[in-house]
């Protein structure tokens, strides 16, 4: 994605306010942070106060925002958005369209999928399989 692309999601975005993450060429707007260990993929974008670190995977169209938390081994992909205080840690997937947002929390070896939101206060974790299509 170029600074254009992005313009098109944040029209204010410049390069003084955004910067390309050095592990995955992704966007970051600079009052988010996210480590170096970190992968943020070309099409993905980190902002607002969001954290990004450890050995988290943010890629394809995802996005991480607000004052989510996304770390560990965590991947967020696909075009999953990530928001609020949400956190998602440990081996956690979040993918597909799904959003999680508010307070809620997807961590252990938990995934959530397809069209999937989890919010409010809720917590996925373990093995738990949160999606929005049977899967037998």
């Amino acid at each position: 994605m170029t600074l254009q692309d992005l313009q098109k999601l944040f029209p204010d975005a410049t390069e003084f306010t955004w910067h390309q993450h050095p592990y995955g060429g992704g966007w970051v707007e600079n009052t988010a942070y996210v480590e170096d260990s970190a992968y943020v993929g070309p099409d993905a974008v980190v902002y607002g106060n969001a954290w990004v670190y450890g050995n988290a995977r943010v890629y394809g169209n995802a996005r991480v925002s607000e004052d989510a938390r996304v770390s560990e081994d965590a991947w967020v992909y696909g075009n999953a958005l990530v928001y609020g205080n949400a956190c998602v840690f440990g081996n956690a997937w979040v993918y597909g369209n799904a959003c999680v947002f508010g307070n809620a929390c997807v961590f252990g070896n938990a995934r959530v999928s397809g069209n999937a939101w989890v919010y409010g206060n809720a917590c996925v974790f373990g093995n738990a399989k949160v999606s929005s299509t049977c899967i037998p």
